[in-house]
This record gives C-alpha cells, structure tokens and sequence, in this order.
C-alpha cells in the first residue's frame, strides 16, 4: 500500500471500510439493480417522509437507541437531499426508503444503495452517540444519494460509481450552502493523489484497488471536469454532462454500458471529452502533475485549510467548478471565516 503523503482522513478510513465490504461480497457493488434487504417495521422504529419537488425520501429509523432527535436525523435528510438536487437541478429519483440503524459507537457509516423499480434504497448505520455536530459534518449520505443519479454499469467500472460520488459529494454540499469552498479544496487536494496510478496499473478498467476505486474515480471526474470547463469556456462542466445523463433516464434503475453513458455526457456539453478521457485511462496509467494543476486553479494549502489565489490562470474556473450556475452561498452555521 501506497505511503499517503498526507495524515489520512476519517473520510478515507471509511471508503476503505466500504471497499473491503464491496470486495468480501462478490458481484455487489452500491450501484447495481440487486433485490433490496426487507425487514418488517416494528412498533418502536420511526417513520418520516421528506418531499423534494416531485419526489419522495421515505425514511425509517429501526429500533434502538440514538443520541440525537428524529427532527435531527431528519435536518440531516433534508441537508443531504437538498445539495443533490441543488447539483442535478433535482432529485435523482421519484422515491427512495432510507432505512437508518442505529449502531454502537459514533459517526454515520456503514451506508449502502440499491436500485429499485420506482426508485431507490439506502442503508446507513448511524452510532448511538452521535450528535447533531457529526451530522452536520456528515458526508456519507450525500455520497450514497449522488449515487441514485447514475446508471448501473459492469463491476469492472465501479471506480465511475464511487469515483463521481467521492468528487461530487463536497461540491453539491458547498452550492448548497452545508459546506466552505476552502475546506472542500483542500481534501481535494489533500486525497486526490491518491488516485494516481502506481507500478503496475493496468488502467482504470482493470486495476480494482482502494485508491485507485475512490480517488481514481475521482480524478477522472475532476479531469473530465477541468477539461469540459476549458474547451467551453467555463459555460459547461461535468455537472451539465452528469444532468444531461440523469436526464436521459440514466439514473441507478438503469443497468447501460459505460461507453454509452459517456457519449450521453458529452452530447449535453457539447464537447468530446468524457469519452476521449476514458480511453486514455480504462486500460493503461495515465499520469498527471497535479501541484502544476492546482497552481494553475490557484489553490494552495494553508495549514488545515485552503488559500485561493484568484491571480492564477484558472481562478475564474476554480470558481465556476465550485458554484457552477448557483450563486456563493453563505458559510455554514458555526463555520469560521476562511483565509
């Protein structure tokens, strides 16, 4: 395993966990059209409905005992509801049952998510002690929910599921005001490096390891991303291809072939450049100077945070990557003033 140049994140601890779940489990993977775990509702769990435009998240709190409220877990429904939307321009599908278990310990984790015919379904574990501060905190569920919004593709492309999720997730919670702009680049500079390929990468397509699933995923997105902005000037990004998708009918009820999905994508930009990416880095390393990349961003770590230079070439698309077509939302409640 690679020496991360950084102190490692509880966020990637986490990934790891739910890699090596992904692996004992041969063939089940977050996105694929599996039949959903049932369990009879109980007396004691507690349901709750939370609608966005036109669709539905049905939640439902098994039995067991939890430090924050349902009101609380059900804010923390509505933060990682809306910043999807916020990023697709709505909700990925019509209904999706969230089932939430309550666990020992502290922290949301243990998340999972499964297609189903007139939507989706999520589980996640949340620990007896965890406080409404870890839910505010909290990534997993908009990750798990960014998951809804794409189709489902074969096991070996698993890293373009959890790859979109992982570059997603920070930047729909930043639009929709539950996030800081600074915090959000620096674990994106902090942890993409680890996507970058090691002695003896076979590509994307084939190379199935931790880093290479998350981070990997994550630095297609990202090069998809800067890519789509530069050869349209900053009017299209990867949230226009990812929507053009969604909007297809691609979302997790969807089983397609990857190569299809992409020229979906690219069709919504109009501009090649999700397809053309992939055959770069399906089957073969495809390496990257990231510090010359976020030099030219203007993104520069400052301690536990990030300093934007608005010099710097690509400032103006730093920032349309961050907010895309919303406007700057205000920080977070209790979040300090950035550098």
């Amino acid at each position: 395993m690679k020496v991360l140049a950084f102190p490692d994140s509880r966020r990637n601890a986490t990934r790891r966990m739910h890699f090596l779940n992904y692996i004992r489990v041969a063939g089940c993977v977050c996105a694929l059209l599996l039949p959903v775990p049932q369990k009879n509702s109980s007396a004691d769990e507690v349901t709750s409905t939370y609608s966005i435009g036109n669709s539905r998240v049905a939640v439902s709190v098994e039995a067991g005992t939890l430090r924050v409220s349902t009101e609380d877990l059900m804010q923390w429904v509505r933060w990682a509801s809306d910043s999807v939307a916020v990023y697709y321009g709505r909700f990925p599908v019509p209904i999706v049952r969230l089932r939430i278990i309550p666990a020992p310990g502290n922290g949301v984790r243990g998340g999972r998510t499964f297609g189903a015919s007139d939507g989706g379904s999520i589980r996640i574990h949340v620990g007896s002690s965890t406080t409404m501060a870890d839910l505010q905190s909290d990534w997993m569920l908009t990750h798990e929910m960014v998951h809804l919004a794409f189709p489902s593709v074969a096991d070996q492309h698993h890293w373009i599921e959890e790859g979109i999720s992982t570059y997603i997730e920070p930047i729909a919670r930043v639009r929709a005001g539950h996030m800081d702009a600074h915090e959000m680049w620096f674990e994106l500079v902090r942890d993409l490096h680890q996507g970058l390929p090691e002695p003896g990468d076979e590509g994307l397509d084939n190379t199935h390891t931790w880093g290479r699933t998350y981070w990997g995923g994550a630095l297609f997105c990202f090069l998809a991303d800067v890519e789509i902005h530069k050869q349209t000037n900053d009017r299209k990004g990867l949230d226009d291809a990812l929507r053009g998708i969604l909007n297809s009918g691609g979302d997790i009820r969807r089983e397609e072939e990857l190569t299809d999905v992409l020229r979906i994508g690219d069709q919504a930009t109009g501009v090649s450049v999700l397809l053309p990416l992939y055959e770069k880095m399906k089957d073969k390393p495809y390496d990257v100077d990231l510090p010359a990349m976020w030099k030219e961003l203007g993104v520069e770590r400052a301690g536990d945070t990030a300093r934007f230079v608005d010099s710097a070439p690509l400032a103006k698309m730093r920032d349309a990557i961050t907010y895309g077509d919303t406007p700057a939302p205000m920080p977070p409640p209790g979040s300090a003033a950035r550098p």
